[in-house]
């Protein structure tokens, strides 16, 4: 995945300290005790990287690190090149979901043996962890993550008599009918919004695609996935949503502005632009993850974010993976929550975030984290999704059954190559 999730998160802080495809400030040099360290623009602030720079160099007098901030355009062709051995960095920054098609290209390290003895692996998020593992070689490393949670407006609530917020799938239906009264929606959820409809899918025990023996195979019209399908309609029913746009059409974050909805489901970032849009509503939002079929736990949400990769023709790869432990292991981890609103890569870290609504909101669902199909052509099913036109053929009145085939016939041919 490109970040899409973790881009509004930052998107108000300033980069411009370190300039696109830049350097950290102090950071050049070419001497064979330097480092080099490729970031995601808007990842993280300058003053992290300043601090973990400062720190790290401190304790390592022979190391020199090199960030290099790249644009996530066009950075899927410039990571190829650079694991085939042209100006090969010795660590990457890579979307949590884009490990897979660069394992393909042979020029990731294994990172098994580091991930179990040094950095704690069996507590890992799943949707961090599970997508950075190919044929149980674990090749990324679990750097941040983000995922979605329900943004609801207070006063709605209150006006609505609801005084405890729902655990279960059934109290959400019921709190969201009593919301959808007097002009207000209970819930805007726009038809195609399918990060959604995957986790009402992983919440039947289904999948989007399923790998048979290396065949990779769509599955929306399993049983399951046709459940979380049903569940998807129910819930979208109690609002305004259109049924043929996502979320970014129009974006939902300037509907909820409006005052007028209830709830939406979005990253808490959204949060921020709503407000800037209506400052009215400052103070009057909360949040709460997406609630699980019962109370035991929160429903399943897909993970948005990084991992760290080593190329094999690393110059310093021994130093890089060493780089690669200090940014995932628990102080910098603790520091990245605080400092950038994230939710760390380990749920025995969620904690360090414990009074802070909205990304404590965030860490209890991540822990029902899941990610995409780990193919390597997952990317190209989302280019020209197949699951969007799904969703919204059905939420028009086609048989779910009869869309749903036809739609994993599109995805397994895409995941075949054809």
């Amino acid at each position: 995945m490109k970040n899409r999730m973790l881009v509004g998160a930052v998107a108000l802080i300033s980069v411009a300290a370190l300039g696109g495809c830049g350097v950290i400030p102090g950071s050049g040099g070419s001497d064979s005790r330097q480092v080099t360290i490729w970031l995601m623009k808007d990842s993280v602030s300058p003053d992290f990287l300043a601090n973990f720079k400062k720190s790290y160099e401190a304790a390592h007098p022979s190391v020199e690190l090199d960030f290099r901030i790249q644009s996530w355009s066009g950075i899927g062709p410039k990571v190829i090149d650079a694991l085939g051995g042209k100006d090969t960095p010795d660590v990457i920054e890579v979307g949590n979901t884009q490990v897979a098609q660069y394992a393909e290209s042979g020029g990731l390290r294994d990172l098994t043996l580091e991930s179990m003895r040094d950095l704690g692996s069996e507590d890992w998020l799943p949707g961090l962890a599970e997508p950075g593992s190919i044929g149980g070689v674990q090749y990324g490393i679990p750097w941040y993550a983000a995922n979605r949670v329900v943004i609801y407006n207070k006063d709605l609530f209150e006006e609505a008599g609801i005084k405890t917020l729902p655990k279960t799938r059934a109290q959400w239906i019921a709190d969201s009918e009593k919301l959808n009264r007097d002009g207000d929606q209970g819930m805007y959820l726009p038809g195609q919004n399918w990060y959604v409809l995957a986790g009402f899918i992983w919440d039947e025990g289904g999948e989007l695609a399923s790998d048979r023996g290396g065949d990779w195979k769509g599955t929306l019209n399993s049983a399951a996935a046709l459940r979380g399908m049903k569940f998807y309609q129910q819930l979208q029913a109690l609002g305004a949503g259109p049924k043929d746009a996502d979320e970014e059409k129009p974006p939902q974050g300037n509907v909820f502005a409006k005052g007028d909805v209830a709830q939406i489901i979005s990253t808490p970032s959204t949060a921020t632009l709503i407000e800037k849009t209506n400052p009215e509503l400052k103070g009057k939002l909360g949040y709460f993850p997406i609630p699980g079929k019962t109370a035991k736990s929160p429903g399943s949400v897909f993970t948005g974010g990084s991992d760290l990769i080593v190329p094999e023709k690393a110059h310093r790869r021994s130093a890089g993976i060493d780089v690669v432990k200090e940014l995932a292991g628990a102080k910098w981890q603790e520091e990245l929550a605080k400092t950038m609103s994230y939710v760390p890569n380990k749920t025995t870290l969620a904690h360090v975030i414990e009074g802070e609504e909205s990304t404590a909101a965030m860490a209890e669902g991540a822990a029902e984290g899941h990610a995409t199909p780990n193919s390597p052509q997952w990317a190209a099913v989302e280019a020209d999704n197949p699951i969007k036109l799904y969703m919204t053929a059905v939420l028009q009145g086609g048989d779910p059954a009869a869309e749903a085939k036809t739609a994993s016939e599109k995805i397994t041919g895409v995941l075949a190559g054809s």
